[in-house]
């Protein structure tokens, strides 16, 4: 069953925004914040993407990651100068 939200006190620069922003699309404010929240929940949090990225093997190594920005930046400027 759909549920209600209500969101108070918003700044009138943040409702205007988001009226323009559902203008644009031809949408109402309400139906251009139904979308938002329902993509919002869709995505992951932060803390899961992160747990997800960290289970991932990777197929290279620390070390060629390091050898291939080396390679793409050049040799390092002399330190003796």
């Amino acid at each position: 069953m759909p549920k209600t939200v209500q969101i108070r006190d918003l700044d009138d620069d943040v409702y205007a925004g988001l009226a323009r922003r559902a203008a644009e699309a031809g949408l109402s404010v309400p139906e251009l914040l139904r979308g938002e929240a329902a993509r919002l929940a869709a995505r992951p949090s932060v803390t899961e993407w992160l747990e997800r990225t960290r289970r991932r093997s990777a197929p290279v190594g620390r070390a060629e990651v390091l050898a291939a920005l080396d390679e793409h930046r050049g040799a390092w400027p002399d330190a003796g100068r």
